[in-house]
């Protein structure tokens, strides 16, 4: 089983737009992302959750634009930056179907590292925003990271 976890693509400051949509390079950055794991990673889900905030829903639909999900996206609760890691961490150890999360700091942080080494006060993996990290569950149940693509090395 496969999960990849997105940090949503940069977004514009508070103060210039309070619901925070992507900016123009946010755009740039994940457009790139999508057309690089679409062509090189045999990504197979049914949908891209999201947390509903207009950064991680902008960035799932872009995402959504290449991968071509059969359900689209969705719109799933426990993404949000301060949400407890636990929900997912549960949610996933129970399928056996590939993921894909788009979510923000310092969530995606506790919850790969929790799979990863059970603790959550730890870092593991150094997200970027717009970038894609794949975990991989082996048939033991445990946990290890299997790629990780950031806008800043594709050109």
């Amino acid at each position: 089983m496969n999960l990849y976890l997105v940090q949503h693509a940069e977004a514009r400051q508070k103060e210039e737009d309070p619901e925070r949509p992507l900016s123009e390079k946010g755009r740039t950055d994940i457009r790139k992302i999508a057309v690089f794991i679409s062509e090189n990673a045999d990504i197979q889900v049914n949908s891209i959750m999201h947390s509903g905030k207009t950064r991680a829903q902008e960035t799932a639909e872009v995402l959504a634009e290449y991968l071509n999900p059969p359900d689209g996206i969705k719109e799933v609760e426990g993404l949000n930056p301060l949400d407890d890691p636990m929900i997912w961490v549960r949610r996933v150890t129970e399928t056996k179907e590939d993921i894909m999360l788009v979510g923000h700091l310092p969530y995606l942080i506790k919850l790969s590292t929790h799979l990863l080494c059970q603790d959550e006060n730890k870092k593991t993996v150094d997200f970027r925003m717009g970038g894609v990290v794949c975990l991989k569950r082996d048939e033991s149940g445990g946990w290890s990271v299997r790629w990780m693509v950031i806008p800043e090395i594709l050109t």
